[in-house]
């Protein structure tokens, strides 16, 4: 459990819609193909809390490797 909580699965969002929700769709898709339900839900959580697209593009690069 621990090595995948560690590791940041890789998310190719170039080329993806622009609309924050499709990229937020992606990111939490990939966490949970990656076992990591909880950093998932937390995402999830937070990109709620964002006050502009790029904060929550910021917020994307803390859970996955964007490409």
């Amino acid at each position: 459990m621990g090595t995948n909580r560690n590791r940041k699965p890789a998310v190719q969002l170039t080329g993806t819609d622009g609309n924050v929700f499709a990229l937020a769709g992606k990111v939490s898709s990939a966490l949970k193909r990656a076992g990591q339900e909880a950093e998932a839900k937390e995402f999830s959580r937070r990109l709620f809390e964002c006050g502009s697209y790029n904060e929550a593009l910021v917020l994307m690069g803390e859970y996955v490797e964007v490409s």
